[in-house]
């Protein structure tokens, strides 16, 4: 018998032998923690409008309008993403295929997408997304539509402006954006939900709900294109899945920040304080899941026809927080406007945007739900990451 025969095929058992117990005792690698603070960077921008969050892949997404920049959690810059003139908004990471979605505006042009990001790809500083493949869009002709409304019926459009009586429910464009399920469900399949910007303005009636939009984005792939800000496309759904109405009383700009809440299956609703003294003109609000819409007087709304009040589908604040006796809305004096991002747990990052002009900073926080009125958020501690880090 050949020896080295017998003992290549030995030394061969022996390795797989070792490497399989190295890899039955060698622990998987954790998943990273996220930071309880983070600084997002001061860029040539406008101020921080959203961010996303990775919580697997351990990255943290910053939109300051005109640019899109990744961190991953221990606080070093991985890319940013350049090359567009209009309003980039509100982000959320959708874990199912690995991408970054965002409300983008071009108000001139009466053209509003849902920017879709392979942030896999963005892995250097000042990539371009005219020029890349990373960065295509989704148009939303229900938002061009009620942005562009003639409701004075002078058959002229006002354009960018608050102070007219056209826009529908005011309408001013997109901002807030998150995944989450069908609304009056916590369960099911979860859509994308783009809330209007509403412009601020007291001399009207119809503009006193925020609206709601829900996409199923599953064949989204086949409507998506790049954009060119010369020659805006109108590739996009015909319709949402569903249209709803959440009475809040005006707000500036609608909702800022949206996001659903995994843990409290609730929607949260980031906004700029409203003017309108016969509402509380609170900053934050929220919607239970699990209550059902109903079909109701959208009040203020007038009908087609000029009697009464048009339907939709209505939305009923959570029972939660401060509450106005004279309107029964409530919610919760929380800053939220800029970056709001629950992870999991009762955790949520709020973001603060802070500097000048041309050099606009921001940082999050991470902070724990408490529901409270005076404080519903306060600053999270290395033990409470321990804790989500552990379920």
């Amino acid at each position: 018998m050949n020896l080295r025969h017998f003992f290549v095929p030995l030394a061969l058992l022996v390795f797989a032998f070792v490497s399989a117990c190295a890899t039955a005792d060698t622990p998987a690698p954790s998943r990273p923690l996220p930071p309880l603070t983070q600084h997002g960077g001061t860029w040539p921008t406008s101020h921080v409008q959203g961010i996303a969050v990775d919580l697997q892949g351990g990255y943290v997404y910053y939109s300051f309008t005109t640019l899109l920049a990744k961190y991953d959690f221990n606080g070093k810059l991985v890319g940013t993403l350049v090359g567009w003139a209009g309003h980039l908004g509100d982000l959320d990471f959708n874990p199912r295929d690995g991408r970054v979605y965002g409300s983008l505006e071009y108000k001139k042009d009466k053209a509003f997408y849902v920017a879709i990001i392979d942030v896999s790809r963005l892995d250097h500083v000042g990539i371009d997304a005219a020029t890349s493949e990373i960065f295509r869009t989704v148009y939303l002709p229900e938002v061009a539509n009620d942005y562009a409304a003639d409701l004075n019926g002078d058959g002229r459009f006002d354009g960018d402006v608050a102070n007219t009586l056209d826009h529908r429910y005011g309408c001013s464009g997109i901002d807030g954006v998150s995944f989450g399920p069908e609304f009056g469900h916590t369960d099911g399949p979860r859509y994308l939900t783009v809330a209007y910007g509403i412009y601020a303005n007291t001399a009207r009636t119809d503009d006193d709900h925020q609206v709601l939009l829900q996409y199923d984005i599953g064949d989204w792939d086949r409507c998506a294109r790049p954009l060119t800000e010369a020659s805006p496309h109108r590739s996009g759904p015909n319709e949402p899945h569903g249209k709803f109405f959440v009475r809040t009383g005006n707000t500036t700009y609608g909702v800022q920040n949206l996001a659903y809440d995994e843990t409290q299956q609730r929607w949260f609703m980031g906004v700029y304080k409203g003017t309108k003294p016969s509402f509380p003109n609170y900053l934050l609000f929220a919607i239970d899941a699990r209550t059902p819409p109903a079909d109701a007087d959208l009040v203020g709304v007038p009908a087609a026809g000029g009697h009464g009040f048009e339907k939709g589908k209505l939305l009923s604040l959570a029972a939660d927080g401060l509450v106005d006796t004279a309107t029964g809305i409530r919610g919760w004096n929380q800053k939220a406007d800029v970056g709001l991002q629950p992870i999991g747990g009762g955790l949520f990052y709020l973001a603060v945007n802070s500097g000048t002009k041309g050099k606009q900073t921001g940082d999050i926080t991470l902070h724990r739900w408490t529901g409270e009125p005076p404080a519903p958020l306060v600053p999270a501690t290395a033990a409470d990451i321990q804790r989500l880090r552990a379920r």
